[in-house]
């Protein structure tokens, strides 16, 4: 796999679209999925606390994401792609996340679409985007409306027009636009139906903000997109009015994903943690001669491997539970203990990934906080990232379900 070297400076990559993608490599399996993720995971390893601490945007890692064929391990086979279980899925993004948080956060998005697009998607949509994914062309994402009341709030429009229809509106959360080639978001037709509009990146009217100002997950990008009367593709509308009849899995497959990225961080912090303390730490005075030997340390390092080993489990159980349901036609229960079983594990992944990033400057010591080092980007990144959809609620969702048997709403938050 190579990597662009004709990056631009930091000031400039903002203005920067993404070149016509080259053909990927065509992967064909779950083994040869994990063994890509492995391969790229080194590429997103190397730099990343410089990428951080400068906010460099990381193009050429996301490039040979692409390269690797990555972006299109969820395609059906029918369609060409290798259409990995989901519990693969999740783990090529543990180890993704696990080598920089902030790099695999920027292609969650399309994986997400990329399940709607199977799920509620026309024959011809579906072959349309799926040979676009399969040649490396990369989705972004425009989140939630700028001044929306709520998160669903949808005052993005599509109006016809003489030329075909036309997007205006605000979004922000755009992660992964910024690098894509096309962005799909949530608007309203003329008649207030919902529906996913897909947009050109580099259409007319279409202006992707570099405003992202998180002090964790620094080089997501995931700032702002804006749509001035911006040219849609009228085949590339997906009507969302059926689907809230209609069960699937769309929701809790972004879920996973997103706890995928939580253990990936918890897994980062853990190795950052025991890396430093073989290396660097100093053990306290009067307790041990050396660090190894340390019972407080030998104690916390136990109960942290411990509860990551069991998020771990927890979220591969979610990842084979979805598997499971989607071989079957999914229905209201069994959308339902798909949600379940992903918001188990997202609680678990939320709390082992704090955790770990704590423990990490906990154990190793004063000297762990230089800046040399950035290793406060763990933490920095894990409270950033789990911030994305509040685990309380989880809590709430899994209370509910047990104790009165209410289903969770169907939505990609759930």
């Amino acid at each position: 796999m190579t990597l662009h070297r004709d990056d631009p400076a930091p000031e400039a990559a903002a203005d920067r679209l993404p070149p016509p993608p080259s053909p990927p490599h065509r992967i064909r399996s779950d083994a040869e999925a994990l063994a890509a993720a492995r391969a790229v995971a080194r590429v997103f390893a190397a730099g990343a606390a410089e990428r951080d601490r400068d906010r460099r945007l990381p193009w050429a890692e996301i490039a040979a994401f692409t390269e690797s064929g990555l972006g299109g391990i969820t395609v059906p086979r029918a369609y060409g792609g290798a259409e990995v279980s989901y519990a693969t899925l999740a783990e090529v993004f543990a180890i993704l996340a696990e080598a920089d948080g902030s790099a695999a956060q920027i292609p969650q998005n399309q994986f997400g679409v990329l399940a709607l697009v199977a799920f509620a998607g026309r024959p011809d949509q579906k072959a349309r985007i799926f040979r676009d994914v399969l040649a490396g062309y990369r989705i972004g994402n425009a989140g939630p409306a700028r001044n929306g009341k709520a998160i669903t709030h949808m005052e993005t429009r599509l109006t016809a027009g003489p030329e075909g229809p036309r997007l205006t509106g605000t979004r922000f959360y755009a992660t992964g636009a910024l690098f894509a080639h096309w962005i799909p978001t949530r608007a309203v037709d003329p008649a207030g139906r919902p529906l996913v509009v897909f947009v050109r990146r580099d259409a007319s009217g279409v202006r992707v903000v570099d405003d992202w100002q998180g002090f964790g997950q620094r080089t997501t990008a995931s700032g702002t997109v804006v749509f001035e009367d911006a040219p849609v593709e009228a085949d590339l509308t997906l009507d969302l009015a059926p689907l809230a009849d209609r069960p699937g899995l769309f929701g809790p497959v972004s879920q996973l994903i997103q706890a995928a990225i939580d253990a990936g961080l918890a897994r980062g912090a853990t190795a950052a943690a025991l890396a430093f303390l073989r290396t660097r730490t100093r053990p306290y005075p009067f307790t041990a001669e050396t660090v190894a030997e340390d019972p407080h340390i030998l104690g916390e390092i136990g109960r942290l491997t411990v509860d990551l080993h069991a998020a771990e489990e927890v979220l591969a159980r979610a990842g084979r539970s979805l598997d499971r349901i989607a071989a079957a036609p999914v229905t209201a229960q069994s959308s339902a203990e798909a949600s379940v079983a992903v918001a188990q594990a997202k609680i678990l992944t939320t709390e082992v990934a704090l955790e770990a990033s704590e423990r990490l400057l906990e154990l190793a010591g004063a000297s762990a906080t230089r800046e040399a080092y950035n290793l406060g980007r763990f933490w920095r990144d894990a409270r950033v990232h789990t911030l994305h959809d509040p685990v309380r609620w989880k809590y709430h969702l899994l209370g509910n379900y047990a104790l009165n048997g209410v289903l969770p709403a169907r939505h990609q938050w759930n």
